[in-house]
């Protein structure tokens, strides 16, 4: 039974993490596209945070690949 409450513990972080990173990606996506559709230049901070934000989600997808693996485990 540890194992499955350790290993939901560990589900519960990931989906906080991924949900975080999502949300922090959406926003700046669309702060990105607002300035595009302003005429503006795209800023390069944004998309670099962007760019930081889709692979906190590409990292947290590795996680979970993972995660699956240990779970055949238990």
């Amino acid at each position: 039974m540890d194992k499955r409450k350790a290993w939901r513990e560990q589900e519960q972080l990931l989906v906080q993490r991924w949900n975080a990173a999502a949300a922090r990606y959406q926003d700046l996506q669309a702060q990105i596209s607002r300035q595009a559709a302003g005429g503006d230049a795209a800023n390069e901070d944004l998309i670099r945070e962007a760019e930081q934000a889709r692979a906190d989600i590409d990292a947290v997808r590795r996680q979970v690949a993972r995660l699956k693996d240990g779970v055949s485990e238990i």
